[in-house]
């Protein structure tokens, strides 16, 4: 049986500056995953912290990952170069509901360094393209060079239909047009911002059961024993990271 707690050891074999905060690590080797699940990186003697991979779930070389610069983890990962080695554990967790929100209209939105997770379902999409109705990626940050992953904004523009904005991501909403009978929303970002996007999907029509939020939170073991992670009475390790809407509604903390 696989011990859960083992961590496995990966190279570095690309890192690619996002933004003055944010870089992408390549790791190799890959391990399969479904969107939405999360992995724990770093170092002993550093600590680990979730991440959510980037990369497609097709992908068996490598993973790929986006690491904002932060504290005393993501200050080790952010001084390693490629060629160096860290420690892996994952995945964790439960993914997005693959099966259930294909053939239908997809919402999809995030803000700033929240995109990891729907970074690697819109891969998922694109592979998949012919299964999905309308597809929008509502992606919002500070300023301009706060928007990551923009090479890869530009190839799936062939495929979904991408707003960004420097600025209320809410704003974008005009612009979208779906069949609210059949279809879904994903959103992935902070606790405030996820309130506020009430202001988006309540005006769409699309039902709180049919909207589903991947959480952000200091995850230590990824299983559900160090209880870090709670939000109400649900473990985001365990429970989540991708939960219904009406699951953890005002739960954000």
């Amino acid at each position: 049986m696989e011990n859960i707690y083992l961590a496995k050891t990966v190279k570095i074999t690309k890192i690619e500056e996002q933004s003055p905060t944010v870089k992408l690590f390549r790791l190799a080797p890959g391990f399969s995953f479904i969107p939405g699940q999360f992995f724990l990186l770093g170092k002993v003697g550093y600590g680990e912290a979730p991440f959510g991979a980037l990369s497609s779930p097709y992908e068996s070389g490598y993973l790929e990952f986006a690491v904002r610069r932060t504290g005393t983890v993501t200050n080790y990962l952010h001084s390693l170069k490629q060629g160096d080695e860290i420690e892996l554990r994952g995945p964790y967790g439960n993914g997005f509901p693959l099966d259930f929100i294909e053939g239908k209209d997809i919402v999809m939105v995030t803000g700033g360094s929240g995109i990891p997770p729907i970074a690697s379902l819109i891969e998922y999409i694109v592979k998949n393209r012919e299964k999905f109705g309308n597809i929008y990626l509502l992606y919002g940050a500070k300023t301009e060079e706060e928007i990551l992953l923009k090479d890869r904004l530009e190839k799936w523009g062939k495929y979904i239909k991408i707003l960004t904005i420097a600025g209320i991501v809410s704003d974008l909403v005009k612009d979208i047009k779906i069949d609210e009978q059949n279809a879904c929303a994903v959103m992935c970002g902070s606790g405030p911002m996820m309130e506020a996007l009430e202001k988006i999907f309540r005006p769409l029509g699309i039902s709180d059961r049919r909207i589903f939020v991947t959480l952000e939170r200091r995850m230590q073991c990824g299983v559900g024993k160090c209880q870090h992670c709670t939000t109400g009475d649900k473990y985001v390790c365990l429970d989540g990271p991708v939960f219904y809407y009406d699951q953890i509604d005002k739960n954000w903390d």
